[in-house]
């Protein structure tokens, strides 16, 4: 992972801590891909893209989050969701987008 992703995961993580989700897991990978967190808030389960850029130039961060890396963040959330034994947990799929040093938190984003 660059630099920037690192920044902006360490961002998004201490912007969730700061909103009241407790950190479930980071990176966490299986062979379908990685999803960037996982939180818990309140009763929820939620899933977290992060997406990092310094300018707009090719878009804003959360327009790369195409429906194919929507399916695949769909499929590393069943297998956590399997291997931790709450198929029956409220989930939700979420994206933060940090433009520079700006966070916009997407709830229930795809």
């Amino acid at each position: 992972m660059n630099n920037l992703g690192v920044e902006g995961e360490r961002m998004a993580k201490e912007f969730l801590v700061k909103n009241k989700y407790k950190i479930l897991e980071t990176n966490y990978s299986t062979q379908y891909g990685e999803i960037d967190i996982i939180a818990k808030y309140k009763k929820t389960i939620v899933f977290v893209e992060v997406k990092h850029r310094h300018t707009t130039q090719f878009g804003l961060p959360r327009e790369s989050v195409t429906t194919y890396k929507q399916n695949k963040i769909r499929q590393v959330a069943l297998a956590y969701l399997q291997s931790n034994n709450c198929l029956n947990s409220q989930i939700r799929f979420d994206v933060i987008d940090i433009l520079g040093t700006e966070i916009t938190h997407i709830t229930d984003a795809f």
